[in-house]
């Protein structure tokens, strides 16, 4: 059988409200979420044992093949899916780890893909989305890897319609832990930030046919929680988002996930890859990719 190809889209957090943190420790989020034309490629060699190697130019940064969520995601679905076929994934690695683009979730969600076609699953399959959700908060919305609005702790999905947004992302290759950022944000178990008047006040998303000005509007009456925490964390952050909010053309800027990696909306390509040149040129250690949002 020939070799299985899927690919791990960078999902982008175009805004990201902490609801509150759940006695259990969890926490409860809204988030509406975007994908990016820059992706990992992730393949599957069927046959024999459960095997991953990693080769591009991001691949000393994944770790410890044990930790890593390719691997996470395989075994859980093994236990799950009796007699489930296998193989040896073999990762491109080229986003940026702990960056708060989902990169190692959408590498997961990619390896429940690849499974899912080998083994004749649904996505739809309730097995494969308990894995997915026990293998990372990310990897379900990662799984489809369309936009949607996101809310509990990742597993309720409502897709959007939302245009093509033309990008730029930038990481200042900073790793940022999510459990950091979390842990400074400083919520005890139980605790809410938003309660029922602030969501009967919830903005309502464009529908389908809405514009990139439709949905900047909405955006920016919202914003991402965790980016004042995670600039206390790395302040590096603010300088790209000072470097963002300075380029020509640009419509919105913000940090996305739990960071480092920022993201801003233009209202042309042309804008787009005139801002990405300027940055590489002003900071040629930073990873910069220019694109659209879908």
């Amino acid at each position: 059988m020939p070799a299985l190809i899927e690919e791990g889209r960078a999902k982008v957090n175009l805004s990201l409200r902490v609801v509150g943190r759940r006695a259990d420790g969890y926490h409860d989020l809204e988030s509406v979420v975007a994908f990016a034309d820059c992706a990992d490629r992730l393949t599957l060699e069927p046959g024999g044992e459960l095997k991953l190697t990693t080769t591009g130019p991001l691949a000393a940064a994944c770790g410890d093949t044990a930790d890593n969520l390719v691997f996470k995601a395989a075994q859980l679905l093994t236990d799950a899916v009796p007699n489930l076929k296998l193989g040896a994934f073999a990762l491109d690695k080229v986003l940026p780890v702990a960056a708060g683009i989902g990169g190692g979730s959408a590498d997961a969600a990619a390896a429940l893909r690849l499974l899912a076609r080998l083994n004749d699953l649904s996505l739809d399959d309730p097995r494969l989305q308990k894995v997915a959700l026990a293998t990372g908060a990310d990897v379900p919305v990662c799984l489809f890897s369309r936009a949607c609005d996101m809310t509990g702790v990742g597993e309720q999905l409502l897709p959007l319609a939302l245009p093509s947004m033309p990008c730029v992302m930038v990481n200042p290759r900073v790793p940022v832990a999510t459990k950091d950022v979390f842990q400074e944000l400083g919520l005890r178990n139980g605790e809410l930030l938003v309660g029922a008047t602030s969501v009967l006040r919830a903005p309502a998303w464009p529908e389908e046919g809405g514009s990139i000005a439709d949905w900047v509007d909405v955006l920016e009456t919202v914003a991402n929680d965790l980016e004042e925490p995670a600039l206390r964390i790395e302040p590096v952050i603010g300088e790209v988002l000072e470097a963002l909010r300075g380029s020509a053309g640009v419509k919105l800027a913000r940090m996305s996930g739990s960071g480092a990696t920022c993201f801003a909306i233009y209202g042309s390509p042309a804008d787009t890859h005139a801002a990405a040149e300027k940055i590489r040129r002003d900071h040629p250690g930073w990873w910069v990719h220019a694109g659209t949002l879908s």
